[in-house]
């Protein structure tokens, strides 16, 4: 397995890192499989573990640490909040990116997390209500007294990241350090503005959902309905087979494989293998919940696609597009009908 350093922090990471969101309850909710997953991955190369305080309402960061019992200074773990932990939880002191609200939500992770610090916070999005400066100078109070080691973003739209590298260098606070943006062959956008804006700041990019929810694994194909789990029904504009941009996906998928069997490796490695090519990517998040499943993508990592390969990858979804626009979950608030018909006053 294959390290980078993330960013300027000097943390060296291994080139795919392991998602938790589908352990507990939103996917696998036996403990001890999930406490088997993670040690599979430490025993396959991978020491980098990325969770979030809403995944399956904490449960995934419980798992967590009792997978880590042990090992905990074999791994860079990293984690997120933003969001109520809890689905349902109407109290809106209970999210966001508020003084308030991440001093409680970190030192709770460290309770679940079973662990004396996180090597990675990142604010699990943007937060139109709370001044970026607020949020930079409660990070930069964590880190200062040990609580954290690094600090990031996900899904912050480029122009967001450079206010907040402005906001710290003007202020004096600690820097946000990473982003983690969604990136798959299917999800291209941020190659137009995101990855270049992480590179001019030496920002480490840890990427999310290569296999964009499953259709990168060739699982979805034809005129089929796509069945819908607990946790896909929660995203179903991901899998409309109504929406033109998922329509979409379906033609690519078939012309993907094709590109696949020429380089003699599956659709699954040529997809993590894409995302894991740009310059501008420090690791990528296997979303993994099984173990099969874990060995199949740890696999993919020896695998180089080369020039040819890439171009062909280009003409079937051009650099910088992404085929159905729902499938970057944050959604710019000035997008918003009321923002862009009347305006916030009205």
């Amino acid at each position: 397995m294959q390290h980078r350093i993330l960013g300027r922090t000097g943390i060296s990471v291994s080139k795919f890192a392991l998602g938790t969101l589908r352990l507990g309850a939103w996917g696998n909710s036996d403990h001890d499989d999930a406490v088997r997953l993670i040690r599979t991955a430490l025993d396959g190369g991978i020491n980098f573990i990325d969770t979030a305080d809403q995944y399956s309402g904490g449960e995934a960061e419980v798992i967590i640490g009792k997978a880590l019992h042990g090992r905990r200074d074999d791994v860079v773990l990293a984690t997120k909040g933003h969001f109520p932990v809890r689905m349902g939880d109407d109290d809106p002191n209970r999210r966001g990116n508020s003084r308030r609200w991440l001093t409680r939500a970190v030192d709770d992770s460290l309770r679940r997390l079973s662990t004396d610090r996180i090597d990675l916070y990142q604010v699990h999005r943007p937060d139109p209500a709370t001044d970026i400066d607020e949020t930079l100078s409660v990070l930069s109070d964590l880190v200062r007294a040990g609580k954290i080691m690094a600090i990031g973003t996900s899904d912050f739209p480029a122009e967001q990241i450079v206010e907040a590298q402005w906001a710290a260098d003007r202020r004096n606070h600690i820097p946000f350090h990473t982003e983690q943006p969604p990136y798959s062959l299917f999800v291209r956008a941020i190659e137009a503005d995101v990855l270049p804006t992480a590179r001019k700041y030496g920002l480490g990019v840890l990427t999310w959902s290569p296999l964009n929810s499953g259709w990168l694994a060739g699982r979805f194909r034809g005129d089929e309905p796509i069945e819908l789990d607990a946790f896909r029904r929660v995203v179903a504009h991901k899998f409309d087979l109504g929406l033109p941009g998922n329509r979409r996906k379906l033609e690519a998928v078939e012309e993907l494989l094709a590109v696949a069997r020429d380089a003699g490796i599956p659709l699954t490695h040529l997809a993590l293998a894409f995302a894991a090519t740009h310059p501008a990517v420090s690791s990528v998040i296997l979303g993994a919940r099984t173990v099969d499943q874990l060995t199949d993508q740890l696999a993919a990592a020896e695998v180089r696609l080369d020039d040819e390969i890439l171009d062909r990858i280009d003409k079937i979804v051009p650099p910088g597009v992404t085929l159905n626009p729902s499938d970057a979950d944050y959604r710019r608030p000035a997008l918003a009908a009321a923002e862009r018909r009347r305006g916030p006053t009205a």
